[in-house]
C-alpha cells in the first residue's frame, strides 16, 4: 500500500476500471460543509448506520485525509486496510451491510500527519474509489473535509453520475454562510444537492429530555428554502451522541430511541424514497462531447509562465482526453488583474483545468467556485506538450511557485 499511496493521478486505461466500479454503486452521497466543527463526520457515521440497519448494503469512505475520525467513530482502532496480490484493497466490514474505507485505516499511528499537495491527494481519492473492492453497492457515503478545496473537487469529479450532496450546517449564521457556498460550490459542478442537514439544532436536556435552543434553530432550513432544495431534518445535539462517538459505538448501533436516531431514521426514508433518489447508475458514454476538456495555461514567449497573475496571454487547448488528440488551440490576451477577475474570464471561456506553475490558496479556492480544476507545479514548457503529458499521466507536478 506505501508504494501506490503515493503515485499522482492517472490519466490511462485506469479510468475505465473506475467507471466500471461505480457503474456498480447505485446510490453515492457526499457528505459536505463548507464549515468545519458541524458535526459532518457524525452525520456521516451515523447517516452510513442508519442506511445498513435498514437493510441496504452500504459503503463509507472517509476522505478526510488531514483529519481521519471515521475509525474512532466505529471503535475501528488497530485495523488496518490490506492490499490484496491483485492490488485490490479489501474494505473492513463493520457489519453484514456496512464496510468502511479510511486513510486512518492506513497509516502506523494515529499521530503521523498527512502532508501532501493537491495531486497526492487527488491520486489516494481515486485509489480509493477505483481499487477498493466495493462491490454491488446500495449506498456510498463519502465523509469529506470541510471546504470547497481538493478532495470535494476530487470527489465530485471522480465519482460519477448518480452522486448526490448532503449538506451539512448548524442552525449559526456563521456556519450557514458558509455552506451556502458549499451550495454554489455543487452549482458550478453540476453535483445535485439531496438536501441540507441542520445539526446541533438544540441540545437535549438529560434530565428532562426536552430540547433546548442553545444555538437557535431554523438556519438550515432558511437556507434550503433560500436556495430551493430540499430540508432533510434536524438533529439535536445530544450529550449521548458525544460519549458513544468517544466510545467507538455510535448512537444509531443503540436500541434506546432518541430524538436525534428519529431524525436519521427520517432522513432515511427520505433519501431513499423514489420521489428524491436517483436511478441506478448507468454506464458512462465515451463520446466526443463528454470526454472534451478546455484547458487554461498562462504563457509567455510561447511557454508556460510561472507568474501566474501577470502573463501575457493565456492559451486555451481544447483536447479530447478518450484519444488524447487536441482539437483546437487559441491565445488570449487576459483582463488587468484583479483580485476574482482571472476566475471569472476564465470560466467564461469555458476553460474547465487550469495547468500552472504556482497559484496562492486564495486564488485555487476562486477557481474552485466556478467549477475549474487547478493543477500546479508545471514546468516551463509549451502548452501543448505540457496537455499531452496530463492526458497521458505523465505531467509529474513539481513544488508550487506560489504557496501563499
Amino acid at each position: 500500500m506505501s508504494t501506490c499511496m503515493n503515485q499522482p493521478p492517472q490519466k490511462d486505461g485506469q479510468n475505465e476500471a473506475l467507471k466500471n466500479q461505480m457503474g456498480r454503486i447505485k446510490q453515492k452521497l457526499l457528505v459536505m460543509s463548507g464549515k468545519g466543527g458541524v458535526g459532518k463526520s457524525t452525520v456521516s457515521v451515523n447517516l452510513a448506520l442508519s442506511l445498513a440497519q435498514a437493510g441496504h448494503k452500504v459503503g463509507l469512505l472517509d476522505i478526510d485525509l488531514h483529519g481521519p475520525s471515521i475509525p474512532t467513530l466505529l471503535g475501528m482502532q488497530g485495523q488496518k486496510l490490506m492490499a490484496e496480490a491483485d492490488n485490490s484493497i479489501a474494505p473492513i466490514w463493520v457489519s453484514d451491510n456496512l464496510a468502511v474505507v479510511s486513510i486512518g485505516l492506513i497509516l502506523e499511528n494515529n499521530t503521523d500527519p498527512v502532508i501532501w499537495r493537491g495531486p497526492m491527494k487527488y491520486g489516494m481519492i481515486q485509489q480509493f474509489l477505483r481499487d477498493v473492492r466495493w462491490g454491488d453497492l446500495d449506498v456510498l457515503v463519502v465523509d469529506s473535509p470541510p471546504g470547497t478545496g481538493d478532495e470535494p473537487l476530487a470527489i465530485a469529479e471522480m465519482i460519477g453520475s448518480g452522486a448526490r450532496a448532503v449538506l451539512v450546517t448548524t442552525p449559526q449564521d456563521v456556519a450557514v454562510n458558509d455552506v451556502r457556498r458549499s451550495v454554489s460550490f455543487c452549482h458550478a459542478l453540476n453535483l445535485e444537492i439531496a438536501g441540507i442537514v441542520e445539526n446541533m439544532s438544540g441540545l437535549v436536556c438529560p434530565h428532562c429530555e426536552k430540547i433546548v435552543e442553545v444555538f437557535k434553530t431554523g438556519g438550515g432550513e432558511k437556507l434550503a428554502t433560500e436556495m430551493q432544495t430540499a430540508f432533510l431534518g434536524r438533529i439535536p445535539l445530544d450529550p449521548r451522541i458525544v460519549l458513544s462517538g468517544d466510545g467507538g459505538r455510535p448512537f444509531s448501533r443503540d436500541d434506546q430511541s432518541t430524538p436525534a436516531q428519529e431524525a436519521f431514521a427520517a432522513m432515511v426514508t427520505e433519501l431513499m424514497s423514489p420521489a428524491t433518489s436517483l436511478p441506478e447508475t448507468t454506464p458512462v458514454t465515451n463520446d466526443k462531447e463528454t470526454d472534451t476538456m478546455k484547458f487554461a495555461i498562462p504563457t509567455a514567449q510561447g511557454k508556460l509562465c510561472m507568474h501566474f497573475g501577470h502573463c501575457e496571454q493565456f492559451t486555451i487547448v481544447e483536447a479530447n482526453e478518450a484519444d488524447q488528440t487536441i482539437i483546437s488551440q487559441e491565445q488570449l490576451t487576459p483582463p488587468p488583474h484583479e483580485p476574482g477577475v482571472l476566475p471569472r474570464w476564465l470560466g467564461e471561456q469555458g476553460a474547465n483545468m487550469i495547468i500552472a506553475g504556482g497559484m496562492g490558496q486564495r486564488a485555487q479556492s476562486l477557481f474552485t467556485e466556478q467549477g475549474i480544476q487547478v493543477l500546479v507545479g508545471a514546468p516551463s514548457e509549451a502548452p501543448e506538450d505540457l496537455v499531452k503529458a496530463y492526458m497521458a499521466g505523465k505531467l509529474q507536478p513539481g513544488t508550487n511557485s506560489c504557496d501563499h
